[in-house]
């Protein structure tokens, strides 16, 4: 997974908790643990800066020192529960992610947005999984990735400006949208469309079609997404795709709605 970040472009007085949240956003599959030289130069600092932001996420539980280096910390997990959690949005889509991921046999994925992040909920599997980055508890950055854009595309413009211009953007693979103004222009034709559709901007050979969940209030709660390899998203496929994506959306706020008092 290539990763571009943000190297002296922070906002000064966010720049703390800005190169705090770029550490942790370095752990990947492949990268368990990290040293403290490796923090320093991925993020372009000196050492003992390095360190210094180490420290205050080992004080706050949100990483560990062990022999290999620093690696995820336990209070991670638990945050990750809680944002996997909701407000009865697990169990409210549960099924109808199943029945999705039945009708299509593809991968089926629950997203929501945490400001500048996006947080996996739930991954439904099929007999025939995919190498996918999106795992339940896994958070990413909201410009890759249909569920990513999904859930972005319907914000109010400012919002929208904030987020795209908070920070240098993830470049995840080549075909990965960091240019503000594209990705602006490109949320537009998403929100004419209704749905995501995306090809390997997340993961290489791997394409996805995600579609907003929305509150009672009109606001987006989640994103329903499937992926699925590349040669199996074609042309002829895509409009039925689509289609039963809108329509799982729609079931589950559907369910929400059903949830909500009065």
């Amino acid at each position: 997974m290539t990763e571009t970040l943000a190297r002296g472009s922070y906002r000064e007085r966010n720049a703390t908790a800005d190169r705090a949240l770029d550490i942790l956003l370095l752990f990947s599959d492949e990268r368990l643990a990290l040293s403290g030289a490796e923090v320093a130069r991925h993020l372009g600092v000196a050492r003992s800066t390095a360190y210094r932001y180490l420290q205050s996420l080992l004080a706050a539980g949100l990483v560990e020192e062990g022999p290999a280096g620093y690696r995820i910390g336990p209070r991670v997990l638990g945050l990750a529960r809680l944002a996997r959690k909701g407000i009865g949005l697990e169990d409210a889509a549960r099924p109808v992610l199943r029945s999705l991921r039945d009708e299509l046999g593809e991968t089926v994925l629950l997203t929501r947005r945490s400001g500048s992040m996006v947080v996996c909920l739930d991954r439904v599997e099929t007999d025939r999984p995919v190498r996918l980055t999106y795992e339940r508890g896994h958070i990413l950055p909201v410009n890759a990735g249909a569920s990513a854009l999904a859930l972005l595309a319907w914000e109010g413009r400012e919002d929208i400006s904030s987020v795209l211009g908070h920070r240098q953007l993830t470049k995840l693979t080549r075909r990965t949208l960091t240019d503000p103004d594209e990705l602006m222009a490109r949320l537009g034709r998403i929100r004419a469309r209704g749905v995501a559709v995306t090809r390997e901007e997340l993961d290489e050979d791997i394409g996805g079609v995600a579609a907003p969940v929305f509150g009672t209030d009109g606001v987006v709660r989640a994103a329903v997404g499937v992926a699925a390899p590349v040669s199996r998203l074609t042309a002829g496929r895509a409009g039925e795709v689509e289609r039963r994506v809108r329509s799982a959306a729609a079931e589950i706020a559907e369910r929400l709605a059903s949830l909500v008092p009065g």
